[in-house]
């Protein structure tokens, strides 16, 4: 982890210096998690958003002007991710592609809401994040009112009398991924055996794993991020336990499987499709891998984002971000996550979750 803050702290003191020198162009944003728990998922952010600018600018760029991009860390804090919005605000930033946090997305939506600019983020499942009415928020990925009852449905079918027991972290993606997985659970005829609450940030897990012994659960569906699940998952395994952890798209990341090791094997995520393996993706995929890079996750979804935004300021000439915001709810756009588009509320006509299993330190897709 200390890598990714080292390294992606100078790539922030660059963005901010090339914004400082007020270069002519276009300027953009990607916001998200640069540091904290979650600096992984930010990492993906900032190389999705670079490349897309690079390879954007190497074809003209948009509107013929070059794009400038300004990198914001909020940490996955909301009150910091109201302070990057500001700031953007204040670069004259048009577009932002961010946040990954829920939590950080829709307090900053507020802010870019007022400010003008169009904000796509490739990662905010809570559904509230488009709910609210805004008309300049988008999302290049499912809701978890899509992901959490896509689990159910998988759980009740693979573990049918099984007793399930459902945990979350309380934040704002994990309790509401939690709470719809619970509902649509229960609407299947199965009740949860426990529903217990966690507080991010412990190490400790151990009275959870009592309670979770004593309800002799089977299955463990977690609403939260990869390292309290990857440290629950451990802690459960060292005391014994053989409950399967089934968890949402935050555990897409090798960071899980570095905390787990072994004893992540056989965990179950929900995710979009992979889009390293579309074979119209190989030579982008190749040309991260060449710079030493594993697209993985949301790198490709906040590439997407970039691209979408570009063509739909192209499409109606203007940055506007009225303007924009129209063509991007009334036209279909070719990025590397396929042909998408948007309904009114700015949720993408995503092609659904999927399941993905941790395998010999890797995830594929579940059989």
């Amino acid at each position: 982890m200390t890598r990714y803050i080292v390294a992606l702290a100078a790539i922030l003191s660059l963005g901010l210096f090339a914004c400082s020198k007020k270069e002519s162009g276009i300027t953009i944003g990607v916001a998200g998690p640069v540091s904290g728990s979650e600096a992984v998922f930010g990492e993906q952010f900032v190389h999705g958003a670079q490349r897309a600018v690079a390879d954007i600018n190497a074809r003209g760029g948009v509107l013929g002007k070059k794009l400038n991009l300004v990198i914001g860390d909020d940490a996955c804090d909301p009150k910091q991710a109201v302070s990057v919005a500001n700031d953007m605000a204040s670069k004259g930033v048009v577009f932002v592609a961010g946040h990954y946090c829920s939590g950080s997305s829709i307090p900053a939506s507020d802010v870019y809401n007022e400010s003008g600019i169009v904000q796509i983020s490739p990662a905010s499942t809570n559904p509230e994040f488009t709910e609210r009415g805004l008309p300049n928020v988008f999302r290049v990925c499912g809701r978890d009112d899509a992901q959490g009852p896509t689990a159910a449905a998988y759980v009740a079918a693979h573990f049918a009398g099984k007793k399930i027991a459902v945990v979350d972290d309380k934040s704002t993606y994990g309790k509401g991924l939690a709470d719809q997985f619970k509902k649509s659970l229960n609407a299947k005829g199965v009740t949860e055996v426990l529903r217990e609450s966690i507080s991010a940030g412990e190490k400790d897990y151990s009275p959870l794993v009592s309670k979770l012994k004593q309800a002799q659960a089977d299955v463990l569906y977690f609403g939260g991020y990869k390292t309290e699940g990857g440290l629950i998952t451990r802690q459960m395994r060292e005391q014994g336990l053989k409950t399967i952890l089934v968890s949402g798209d935050a555990l897409v990341t090798d960071e899980y499987w570095s905390i787990t090791g072994a004893a992540g094997e056989g965990t179950l995520m929900t995710f979009g499709p992979d889009p390293r393996l579309d074979p119209k993706n190989a030579e982008l995929v190749a040309a991260f891998r060449a710079d030493k890079y594993e697209p993985e996750a949301y790198t490709l979804y906040t590439y997407a984002a970039v691209q979408a935004w570009a063509q739909a300021a192209e499409k109606v000439g203007s940055t506007d971000a009225a303007k924009v915001e129209a063509a991007l709810k009334s036209n279909k756009f070719d990025t590397v996550l396929g042909k998408i588009g948007f309904d009114a509320k700015g949720d993408m006509d995503a092609p659904g979750y999927v399941f993905y299993v941790w395998k010999n330190g890797k995830y594929a897709y579940a059989e």
